[in-house]
């Protein structure tokens, strides 16, 4: 089916909720991997995606752990 929406055009909407629950999971993992740090803050975050193969995807989180403080 997205292939044939890639010929007519239009949302793929299956593949947009895919993206977006990828975003999150990512997102969690990078909290959770900022909580092991000790820190209470994410400066910077960033997401990219890549090509792993045909069909196939990733999506990646990332930015820098940091702990705030009251001056």
């Amino acid at each position: 089916m997205a292939g044939l929406k890639t010929i007519v055009g239009g949302e793929i909407h299956e593949y947009g909720k895919l993206l977006s629950e990828s975003r999150e999971q990512a997102l969690d993992r990078m909290v959770a991997e900022a909580e092991s740090l000790d820190a209470n803050a994410i400066l910077n975050v960033r997401f990219a995606t890549s090509m792993v193969m045909q069909g196939s995807a990733e999506m990646l989180a990332y930015g820098t752990a940091v702990v705030l403080q009251d001056e």
